[in-house]
């Protein structure tokens, strides 16, 4: 019976730096990609999204280019809901 190897992200995910660093990159990522899909499916630019959110233009810019990091639960909650969109909190059944 051979021993399963580790993969690269397993080990890397075994590092609490490398983790933190990792989810913080996603979560932008995630929020970018989210934003990119459905402001194409609402055919809306950056202007008008920011003129039906109330949100500034550039920080809807930074965010679709992953350039900001500090991004309030108010500003995300604006603009998901100017895209048809509401959020949802889960309890996640065991944390990673």
């Amino acid at each position: 019976m051979s021993k399963k190897t580790e993969s690269t992200y397993d080990k890397f995910m075994k590092d609490k730096n490398q983790k933190e660093l990792f989810d913080k990159e996603y979560n932008k990522f995630i929020l970018s990609e989210f934003l990119l899909d459905a402001m194409k499916e609402e055919h809306l630019s950056v202007r008008k999204l920011s003129e039906k959110s109330g949100i500034s233009t550039s920080i809807i810019q930074n965010i679709k280019t992953e350039k900001t990091s500090n991004v309030t639960i108010n500003t995300v909650q604006a603009l998901a809901s100017s895209l048809g969109y509401r959020i949802n909190f889960e309890k996640l059944s065991q944390r990673i």
